[in-house]
């Protein structure tokens, strides 16, 4: 999903907390998100790190790249919500 079809979704989203359809989005839930994302993306990192296996690179490298989309959706999204708080401390 692109940024666009994202802020597509995050209009449609306001509208219908506007409504009173939705929840609010808490910045502190997509911090844990966020914080989980990264945790992942090391893990990836320094699995593909220790592999020799040419297609386990290159999956790796494929999840590693998904890991660094959501985390920029999640970052974008925090941005958008309004990143007025404290960060949430890690679990």
């Amino acid at each position: 999903m692109g940024l666009k079809k994202l802020a597509a979704k995050v209009a449609e989203y306001n509208d219908r907390l506007e409504r009173g359809k939705a929840r609010k989005i808490k910045p502190d839930h997509v911090r844990k998100v966020l914080h989980k994302l990264r945790e992942k993306e090391a893990e990836l990192v320094a699995e593909l790190a220790e592999v020799d296996d040419p297609e386990k690179i290159k999956r790796l490298n494929h999840k590693i790249s998904i890991a660094r989309e959501h985390l920029s959706r999640a970052e974008w999204l925090l941005d958008e919500i309004g990143d007025n708080e404290a960060p949430a401390p890690p679990d």
